[in-house]
Parts: C-alpha cells; structure tokens; sequence
C-alpha cells in the first residue's frame, strides 16, 4: 500500500513537470512581451532621451542623458499634466456612475417580457460596437453650431438656436461625457444583465411570496449578491473611462485650448507631436501607479468577502 501511494505521487510530480514544460514557451512568450516594455519603459523614463533632442542617438543610450526622477518630480509640478489628471477623474466620476444607473435600469427593465424584446436587446448593444472614432465624428457633427442638438432645441424654444458647443469650455466638455456614455452604457447593461439573470431565482420568488416590494428585494437579495458585479463593472468601466481618447480628439482635439485635455490626449501630443517620449514614460508609470492604488482599495470589499467565505 505504501509503494503504491508513493508511486502514486510520482506520477502525479511527473505530470505536473510535464504540463510545466508543456506551457514553459508560452509563459517565457507572454511574460518576455510584458517585462522588455515595462523595463524598456523605466529606464527610458530615468533619462532625458528623446528621437531628436539627443543628437540621433538610440534609446538604449538613454544613459548618457541619465536624470534619475528629474522627470517625475517636474511632472508632479507640471499644472499641465495635473489638470489633465482632474479633467479626467472629472469625467470619470461623471460618466461612470451614469453609466452604472442606466445600465442596472436597463437590466431591470430586460428581465420581464416584452414585445421585440430581441430586437431591442440587439440594438442596446449596438453603440459599443461602433469604433469610437466613428461615434466622435458623429458626436463632432451633432454638436456643431447647425448640427442636430441645436436643430432639436431649437424645435422646442422656437428660436433659432446657434450654440457652439464643442467651443465653449464647459459644453464640450458636456458633449464628449454624452457621447462616452451613450457608447459604454450598452456594456454596463451587458455585465449587469448577465449578473441579475444568474441570481438563485428561488430566493426571489420566496421573498415575492413574503410579500417584500422591489425595493425591499433588491435591498436585501439583489444588491448583496450582486455587490461583486456591481465593484467589477465599475472598476472595468472606470479603467476604461480614464484611457478616453478617440471622442475627444475627433470632437476637439483637448480643446478649446486645453478645456477637454485628459491625460491620454496630453500622453498623445507629448509623445507624438513633441517627442517627448522619456517624459510621457514617466508621466504613464505615474498613471499606473496611481491606477493601481484606486483599483488595490476598489477590490478590498472583494478580497474580504473571499476571506470571510474562507
């Protein structure tokens, strides 16, 4: 019986060698292209290099122009780069949750039966397959002084309505935070969606036949059970909310001058038009590290309900 444990366990020490050699190329393929960017990324963003300010020299003789944090610490101080932090945590915290409240209504609204439901189904999921570059320039030409926003106001005032939205600091700041959310909300409505149709349909048909109203169910059972969704479609949407960028450089290009500027389109005109390319390293390792934090407290309340199930 002991020879045969022990043999036992020899195989299964053999098997796993073998399924680690079997997925050893993959691993060291995966993880070469994750490592050689993010150190390539460092030690360029630890140096003044740039294409064309340091003489034609490659990057990986950044050393010779070596500034150690010097460009962290001047981004910190840069207002430019901080106020294209806020204008995006700005619409973050603005489209998100809108986002977040129309997407659970809508999932709400696509668990009782209706007519053409299917066909509705499809084309709530039809914004977030259009390319974003595509919904900018649709947005861009809505939002113009003759566009269809103006037209439509104009119907209801009576009055010729000439307002220039993607001009004024605020309104097309406005414009680009509609135009994100009727293009995302579909994929806030997908996740949800799926979230409530898992939910252990005994327990709701229970707490109905207990007389509880919706609000009490969704109180008691939805939301609790749901809680993990709720923090993991947040979480995704606001990661992506924060890499905004084709609306905003079709409609306005960060302007007027830099009103609509979030941190991707600053990433995009330092690295791409100035060439400042050890500047933006530093200014995206900022972003993640300041990414991480948020996301690290975001899944707290995830981490503990694991623990207590432990």
């Amino acid at each position: 019986m002991f020879n045969r444990n022990e043999r036992k366990k020899e195989e299964i020490r053999e098997g796993a060698k073998f399924g680690a050699l079997l997925v050893l190329p993959a691993q060291v393929y995966f993880f070469s292209i994750l490592i050689f960017p993010l150190v390539c990324g460092i030690y360029i963003s630890l140096s003044e290099w740039s294409p064309l300010a340091s003489g034609g020299l490659k990057w990986y003789m950044a050393f010779k122009f070596w500034a150690w944090l010097a460009n962290y610490w001047n981004l910190i101080r840069d207002p430019e780069f901080l106020m294209a932090l806020v204008r995006t945590f700005i619409i973050v915290a603005t489209v998100v949750p809108i986002q977040f409240f129309l997407g659970l209504l809508l999932a709400f609204l696509f668990l009782e039966k209706f007519p053409l439901k299917k066909i509705l189904h499809t084309m709530m999921i039809m914004p977030m397959m259009i390319v974003p570059a595509v919904s900018g320039f649709v947005f861009y030409m809505m939002f113009q002084a003759a566009g269809v926003v103006n037209g439509i106001i104009g119907l209801f005032t009576a009055a010729r309505v000439d307002v220039g939205w993607l001009q004024h600091n605020v309104l097309a700041m406005v414009a680009i935070m509609l135009a994100d959310i009727w293009q995302w909300t579909p994929f806030m409505f997908l996740i949800l969606l799926s979230g409530l149709l898992s939910l252990p349909q005994d327990q709701l048909d229970a707490a109905t036949i207990l007389g509880f109203s919706r609000f009490q169910k969704f109180r008691m059972l939805v939301f609790p059970l749901m809680k993990p969704v709720f923090i993991i479609a947040l979480i995704l949407r606001g990661i992506e909310a924060v890499k905004i960028f084709d609306p905003i450089w079709i409609m306005t290009s960060g302007g007027p001058g830099t009103a609509t500027e979030t941190i991707s389109v600053y990433l995009y005109k330092h690295g791409f038009i100035f060439l400042k390319w050890s500047w933006i390293a530093a200014a995206g390792f900022l972003v993640l590290i300041l990414m991480s934090i948020i996301s690290t407290f975001a899944l707290r309340p995830i981490r503990e309900e694991v623990e207590k199930e432990a």
